[in-house]
């Protein structure tokens, strides 16, 4: 059955979201990303998703300290992307208390780089696939990659990858509900693990999401549908689970 994992995105020592991951139009939704991630715990997260968003735009590591203070005080596993595009950064992370990591960028561009990463750190590496219009993107959502989304998880799934993180960026922070196509598209041609991210907003998304489950998705990443209060953690684990009455309860 897939987890509802909730994100955590980092800047400037708060807890933000950005609105299809645009760094002009932030909402900042608390400066103690520890209590809010004790706060997810308490109510039944499995996992966190923590993105070291100055970290997406530098290229570089440089949220570790809120990292190792979530990883080590929240009492549930934590994954980590944003600007992990060497192996001193994956291995600061990792070593920093995150559970697994999210190669973005570099795995995109470095077919050495990943390589290395997928033999030293195995299962603890995870792809985001991040994708606006059809189009896979890096760089902090900016720039688009040379390869097509089919050629891409063709590359990544030869390379011994076996997870990725798909989020359609379009979707991320806008609460409009997530592209289940997509994610239906990604899990059958990438044939592994598949975290769904980007839109999850209300009980009928994570319902409808349950049943991708037999196609390898396992996770669903919710950020700003928990923090605007669209939905809660119980309400989407219940809904997810497929528990009975949450598919009549919907807003």
């Amino acid at each position: 059955m897939p987890e509802v994992i909730p994100a955590i995105d980092l800047r400037s020592g708060r807890c933000v979201r950005l609105a299809q991951g645009r760094r002009d139009r932030e909402i900042a939704y608390g400066d103690d990303p520890l209590e809010m991630a004790r706060r997810w715990a308490g109510e039944g997260a499995r996992r966190l998703h923590l993105v070291d968003l100055d970290g997406a735009f530098e290229g570089r590591l440089t949220q570790a300290r809120a990292i190792e203070s979530i990883a080590r005080n929240c009492g549930v596993p934590v994954q980590v992307g944003g600007g992990l595009r060497t192996e001193p950064d994956v291995e600061a992370a990792l070593g920093a208390g995150a559970d697994r990591v999210i190669l973005g960028t570099a795995a995109l561009e470095d077919e050495v780089f990943l390589a290395r990463a997928i033999e030293r750190w195995g299962e603890k590496v995870a792809v985001a696939i991040d994708v606006r219009d059809g189009q896979p993107v890096m760089k902090g959502w900016e720039e688009a990659a040379r390869s097509t989304l089919g050629d891409l998880l063709k590359r990544l799934r030869h390379a011994g990858v076996r997870r990725v993180v798909v989020t359609d960026v379009e979707r991320d922070g806008m609460l409009d509900g997530p592209n289940l196509i997509l994610v239906a598209g990604v899990a059958r041609l990438f044939g592994g693990a598949v975290i769904a991210s980007g839109g999850f907003t209300s009980r009928e998304d994570f319902s409808r999401a349950r049943r991708l489950g037999m196609l390898g998705v396992e996770g669903v990443v919710v950020g700003k549908a928990l923090y605007e209060g669209r939905v809660t953690l119980r309400e989407a684990i219940e809904a997810l689970a497929g528990e009975p009455g949450t598919e009549s309860r919907g807003r």
